[in-house]
């Protein structure tokens, strides 16, 4: 970091100090803002809250007067006339109405969100019933003037809830003063309102409504105490207004009637009543004006409050930002006054880290300029390196700057490192030619491998292009080199490879190439070739070279050579054509009996034709959904019950019908559609179970169906299987143990690899079944080491009449058993045979006497019927 990082770092410590100070005073006065914010808040709502609650209780004389002069029985109560409770009616419906407007547009008034603003949503809402109860003269007077002071009580108490809150907030002693003055007033205003009704209730027969005559004593009592309370007044504002109304006449005359009213306990005259309620609007409009202004007062205190805190709070900001734009300023300056000095040697120092070697010299103080020679003498000495670091990049090797060394301890070690550098360059140039060679060439018979041979082989097409002279092509594949690796070992099967590499090379003319594709497979590459006779002997004498006696390890062992020869006579041919032709020729060599050579002509061409139209159908029909599933059941022996399905691949192909399976499935195994197929079949056969399941339901404790899916041995070799099983069964939803996955014996035998990948499917709970059992070499020793779950017996055993196959049935089934395996016997076409497997104790069967391959629609019928299947299909 520059020395100004470090200055800076020294003025942060108090500023940080300075920072923090200033952020707990901004908070505070942010926090006192909010505050004073509340408060007003508050006081405003006891303001709306009393109005909204006064209009309600204005409301109650009205609505009572209403409802008695309606009532005849009430009237004569009462001594009213009914001609003059008639007369009298339309007034009084008349002030009703504009009590209501006053109080409706009271509670209007409480905005939503402020303190009490749901207690008057819920207010309003009863009050709208019990004026719709009491205009319909559904609801007894008593009751409606019951209902009337149970709003009036929820306001009263939110209006005592917002007083509170305003003495509760942390203000200043001023606006705590005010709002305690509102929470007085307001008080003594909500008993004042109260007390016209209750009265009015005690001169009516409401048959004890509210309390009767000790609700209205009780309420007079509160009323005494809270004028009371206005005597502690706070501010001089709010007692000077209270003396006002204290000496109103409104305010005397009423209180001086009610306190006769009170000492009396008897009932007034009406006249009388009706003068004292008129009397108490003007008193109770004198206690709302002195509420009105005792709110003013807190509002503004409070509002002052806010004020005063937000000024701090600017304060406090503009103070803080001036100490940092001092110190800055201030940093700035030592900054510069110090670092000037520097500044050169540190611009030259970066351009000497970049690479550029400059010349190094700074004025300034001493240590400035010792610092600048010590830096131009590393500089010298970099460019020394550079030098030899030049002709190490051009090679240069043997260059006598080399051996130059550097001055100074540090400098031994450099040219040391460079000196090591010199021998690793020249150890990577012997490697890179190893490594060249290790990638073109087979490392057990240092042959040119299969990617040197398409090289070699393009090469030479091109000079025979060139040239218009014949190349020929020989793939040689070894006859029994399996039985010698499987009676003597793979170390005696390296041996042979590398023996029968010598014998080829041993063989062959000078300029003739030999290659070791894989395995037992070998191609010799000709050039010059004049016609194909000439190859052919040369085929000829390769397998005779081949078929010689061998001697491995002290045992004699025998191999031989099925040879394959394909010509190109312009050079026009692609490579891999070439090795294609050549392999197909071998493979016609291999089923014309083997140790014989066979030359690519047109009809080996029509026939991969063919097998490449075929595969590209093939592919059509797997992209355009011509491929269907057959599914046959498989059926419990012993209880003759459906416990699964295997989903067979149909192809219905367009303008050939239905193909079977052995006509479509050995060309996909020969090439990589195979993978495709099976990952489709995986797919819709899981989908297809699923779908089954959800339709039919299991019944608790019922096993459920299977179903099996053949896996060929090219995809279970793919290191792809585990994820496309994972991928089908994820897509279904379908179980993992409801999936077998069956592979031949074959598969087992041919490619150990394949068991690591059962193993890992297995672990994804699907199990894993041996079809076609009995073909192949497996032992049934071999059984218990495989990650097998289900035998499945080849229909040539189940069907043989020859002696000793109903014994080897019983054998094989005892032996999966005692391994813990389950038996599905294949190809059960005949009672006798059923009944064998069941006397034998086998598990399950499958063949046409039971079912035959059935459309998907007829094998989920068949699910759902849910019925013993036994018997001829």
């Amino acid at each position: 970091m520059p020395l100004w990082v470090h200055l800076l770092a020294l003025v942060l410590v108090p500023l940080v100090g300075v920072l923090a100070l200033t952020a707990v005073i901004v908070r505070t006065a942010v926090s006192e803002a909010r505050t004073a914010e509340r408060a007003e808040a508050a006081v405003q709502a006891v303001a709306q809250l009393d109005a909204a609650r006064s209009g309600i209780e204005h409301e109650i004389v009205p609505v009572l007067s209403v409802a008695v002069l309606s009532d005849p029985a009430f009237s004569a109560a009462v001594g009213i006339s009914p001609l003059q409770a008639q007369v009298q009616l339309v007034n009084v419906e008349r002030t009703r109405d504009e009590a209501q407007v006053l109080t409706d547009l009271a509670l209007a008034a409480v905005p939503a969100g402020s303190p009490g603003a749901a207690s008057v949503e819920l207010a309003a809402g009863r009050l709208a019933d019990l004026r719709a109860g009491s205009a319909a003269q559904q609801a007894a007077p008593q009751d409606t003037y019951a209902g009337y002071f149970a709003v009036s009580g929820m306001l009263m108490d939110a209006q005592q809830a917002a007083a509170a809150s305003t003495t509760g907030e942390d203000v200043s002693i001023g606006t705590y003063e005010a709002a305690h003055d509102v929470a007085l007033v307001a008080r003594a205003a909500r008993t004042a309102s109260r007390m016209i009704p209750l009265y009015v209730g005690t001169q009516l027969p409401l048959g004890g409504a509210e309390g009767g005559q000790a609700g209205w004593h009780a309420a007079w009592q509160d009323y005494l105490d809270a004028k009371r309370g206005l005597d502690q007044l706070a501010t001089p504002g709010a007692a000077a207004a209270w003396e006002v109304v204290r000496n109103s006449l409104a305010v005397v005359q009423v209180d001086a009637q009610l306190a006769e009213q009170h000492a009396a306990g008897t009932a007034a005259p009406l006249a009388q009543v009706v003068s004292l309620v008129s009397q108490s609007t003007v008193r109770d409009a004198a206690y709302t004006d002195l509420l009105d202004s005792a709110v003013g007062t807190a509002r503004a205190a409070a509002a002052a409050d806010r004020d005063a805190a937000t000024d701090r709070r600017t304060r406090t900001l503009l103070a803080g930002l001036g100490v940092l734009l001092v110190a800055g300023l201030a940093v700035g300056l030592l900054g510069r006054s110090v670092t000037r000095s520097l500044r050169v040697l540190a611009g030259q120092a970066v351009r000497v880290s970049r690479g550029e070697l400059v010349e190094v010299g700074s004025g300034g103080p001493r240590e400035v300029r010792t610092v600048s020679a010590a830096l131009d003498s590393a500089v010298a000495s970099l460019r020394r390196i550079q030098d030899q670091a030049r002709a190490v990049a051009r090679g240069d090797l043997s260059n006598a700057l080399l051996d130059e060394p550097l001055p100074g301890p540090l400098g031994e070690v450099v040219h040391a490192s460079v000196r090591q550098i010199v021998s690793s360059v020249r150890q990577r140039e012997e490697l890179q030619s190893a490594l060249a060679h290790q990638a073109s060439h087979d490392p057990l018979t240092e042959l040119p491998n299969r990617a040197q041979a398409l090289q070699l082989t393009a090469a030479a097409l091109s000079r025979g292009q060139r040239s218009g002279s014949m190349t020929g092509l020989l793939f040689v594949d070894l006859d029994g080199f399996k039985a010698v690796n499987d009676s003597l070992g793979h170390a005696a099967g390296d041996d042979v490879l590398c023996e029968v590499a010598v014998r080829l090379r041993d063989a062959v003319r000078a300029g003739d190439v030999v290659c070791r594709l894989g395995g037992d497979e070998f191609v010799v590459l000709v050039e010059g070739v004049d016609d194909e006779r000439t190859l052919v002997e040369l085929a000829e004498r390769l397998i005779d070279a081949v078929s010689g006696p061998l001697l491995v390890g002290g045992q004699p062992a025998s191999v031989g050579a099925s040879v394959g020869v394909a010509v190109s006579r312009d050079g026009v041919t692609d490579p891999d054509v070439l090795l294609v032709e050549a392999d197909t020729a071998a493979y016609r060599a291999k089923r014309h009996g083997r140790g014989r050579a066979e030359v690519f002509d047109e009809a080996l061409r029509a026939q991969l034709a063919e097998r490449a139209a075929l595969e590209a159908a093939i592919a059509a029909g797997l992209a355009g959904g011509e491929m269907v599933l057959h599914y046959q059941p498989v059926i419990d022996v012993a209880g003759s019950r459906l416990t699964g399905y295997e989903a067979l691949v149909r192809w219905e192909r367009p303008g050939h019908g239905m193909v079977p399976p052995d006509l479509f499935i050995p060309a996909a195994e020969e090439s990589r559609l195979i993978c495709e197929l099976d990952r489709w079949v995986l797919h819709e056969a899981t989908r297809q179970l699923a779908e089954w399941r959800a339709d039919a339901g299991v019944a608790d404790g019922e096993p459920e169906p299977t179903i099996a899916v053949n896996i060929s041995g090219r995809h279970l070799a793919d290191r792809r299987v585990v994820a496309d099983v994972a991928d089908a069964l994820a897509a279904s939803g379908l179980p993992a143990h409801l999936l077998v996955l069956e592979v031949t014996e074959t598969v087992l035998v041919d490619d150990p690899s394949a068991i690591d990948n059962l193993a890992a499917l297995r672990a994804l709970g699907a199990a894993i079944a041996i079809d076609d059992f009995g073909t192949g070499y497996t032992s049934i020793g071999q059984l218990r080491h495989m990650p097998v779950d289900t035998l499945k017996i080849d229909r040539s055993f189940i069907a043989s009449g020859e002696p000793g196959h109903g014994e080897l049935v019983a054998l094989m089934i005892r032996a999966a058993h005692t391994f813990g395996m389950t038996v599905v016997a294949e190809g059960v076409e005949e009672p006798a045979q059923l009944a064998r497997l069941r006397a034998e104790s086998c598990d399950q069967a499958q063949g046409y006497l039971l079912h035959r391959p059935l459309p998907a629609a007829a094998a989920g019928a068949l699910l759902q019927a849910r019925h013993p299947v036994a018997g001829p299909a």
